[in-house]
């Protein structure tokens, strides 16, 4: 197997250092490093995912994409694939800070309204006795204040395990959505109708007796059609999702795209006499129909020739009789002046 290049190694170090990335500064990292477009070679793209998790499957970590449901964006994140006491050494948290971690998740995913935050003052009163097993309690626990807990969540903040949502919630990050995907399917969190991944911040079905939810994007995949019928896929209860104008606007304009009709080809601009041709003689031969169009352009063309040649003679024999009859007056007057300049002009 021949090693990774330094495109790839490039890609490995630029979310290592710089966490997450959303799914386009990644494909721009990739079209920098390749000179290749995602559009064009996406085949390649995933030839460089599969090359470098082969690798990184020797040292139990994988590069990996996820969905984050607070803002329906994708994420890329490299993740540890083994959860055991010798990788928890790795963390830079301590033990009180990891319990409380996990206290948070846990009250956040087993909220029935599938919300997916809870408000700081409920992150603060989370008790760290429930995550321990045993019945005695470790004194770091204990000793664990509130303005301890206060800098542990936004530590977690900081470092996307956790976030901060616009109505002053706290929510999941993207490591937790990126990291926890196993944990949430072990401990049985319910999952999206639509995509079969934890559904942490969905719609719940109208319908309090049915169980089905589905994440906000999802659900504007499913519904946002006009056409389609929006139902839930489960109990049938009308689910009330409105369209929005904009996705009424972009979906009549790709049927617009698939039912419109060719523009007609653009076609010269025909003579009178052409035209006299076309709808009259259709059932002619051609050389005969070609012949008489000939003719019937050339007397055209004879006919403007006479009327300016007409022209120019009556304004020829009215300067002459001006210049008769000022002559006999002793002079060209200013209107044979006019005329002379005049008839110059045409003559040139």
């Amino acid at each position: 197997m021949p090693p990774l290049s330094w495109r790839h190694h490039t890609l490995i170090q630029a979310v290592l250092s710089r966490g997450p990335l959303k799914e386009n500064d990644f494909h721009s990292i990739f079209s920098d490093v390749t000179g290749k477009t995602l559009d064009s070679h996406k085949r390649l793209f995933n030839e460089y995912l599969k090359e470098i998790n082969r690798e990184l499957a020797y040292v139990q970590f994988e590069l990996r994409a996820c969905r984050n449901q607070y803002d329906g964006f994708v994420y890329y994140g490299v993740i540890n694939t083994v959860a055991d006491e010798q990788s928890k050494l790795g963390t830079k948290y301590s033990v009180p800070q990891i319990a409380f971690y996990k206290g948070i998740i846990e009250a956040i995913v087993q909220d029935t309204t599938a919300r997916g935050t809870i408000s700081n003052i409920e992150a603060l009163n989370i008790r760290l006795e429930n995550q321990v097993g045993s019945s005695e309690i470790p004194p770091a626990l204990k000793n664990f204040s509130m303005s301890h807990k206060e800098k542990a969540i936004h530590e977690f903040i900081q470092d996307q395990w956790l976030c901060a949502t616009s109505d002053g919630n706290i929510g999941l990050g993207v490591r937790s959505f990126l990291d926890l995907r196993s944990w949430f399917h072990n401990n049985e969190v319910p999952k999206c109708d639509v995509c079969n991944e934890a559904g942490i911040k969905a719609d719940l079905c109208p319908n309090e007796n049915c169980t089905v939810r589905i994440h906000e994007y999802c659900l504007k995949a499913k519904f946002s059609l006009t056409r389609n019928e929006k139902v839930c896929p489960g109990c049938g209860t009308q689910w009330p999702y409105v369209v929005t104008k904009a996705e009424a606007v972009e979906e009549e304009e790709d049927d617009t795209e698939v039912h419109q009709q060719p523009p007609e080809p653009l076609r010269r601009k025909t003579s009178r006499g052409s035209r006299q041709v076309q709808e009259e003689g259709l059932n002619e031969p051609s050389s005969r129909r070609l012949k008489r169009s000939r003719n019937n352009e050339d007397q055209e063309l004879a006919g403007q020739s006479q009327s300016q040649s007409s022209t120019q003679t009556f304004r020829k024999a009215k300067l002459e009789k001006l210049t008769a009859v000022e002559v006999d007056n002793g002079g060209p007057g200013p209107s044979t002046r006019r005329a002379t300049r005049t008839s110059t002009r045409l003559h040139r």
